[in-house]
């Protein structure tokens, strides 16, 4: 499994979130929302890492989820990428 920001959405996520070089940036499973996998969808929110189980660092901010978060992921790749002005989340292709 990875996790993977393409530059797009590293930009958007400094230009409009404020996210600068040495932030880390969690990303998350909640229960709410729809999604492939039921009511979970990812949520971000800027934290310190405790238990990492993936990271990417793209232009000095670090992206991770937490080992317990992985098991949504399904040994699967998830990609943070922009669609216009949002953040999308990719799941081998699918969106989510």
């Amino acid at each position: 499994m990875q996790l993977r920001v393409t530059p797009k959405a590293a930009q958007r996520f400094q230009t409009d979130w404020g996210f600068a070089a040495g932030d880390t940036v969690r990303v998350f499973v909640r229960y709410s929302g729809f999604s492939a996998k039921g009511p979970y969808s990812f949520g971000i929110m800027k934290d310190s890492p405790q238990y990492p189980g993936v990271t990417e660092v793209v232009d000095g901010i670090t992206f991770y989820m937490e080992q317990n978060d992985l098991w949504f992921l399904d040994d699967r790749e998830l990609t943070l990428d922009e669609n216009g002005e949002d953040i999308v989340f990719l799941n081998e292709g699918m969106s989510i």
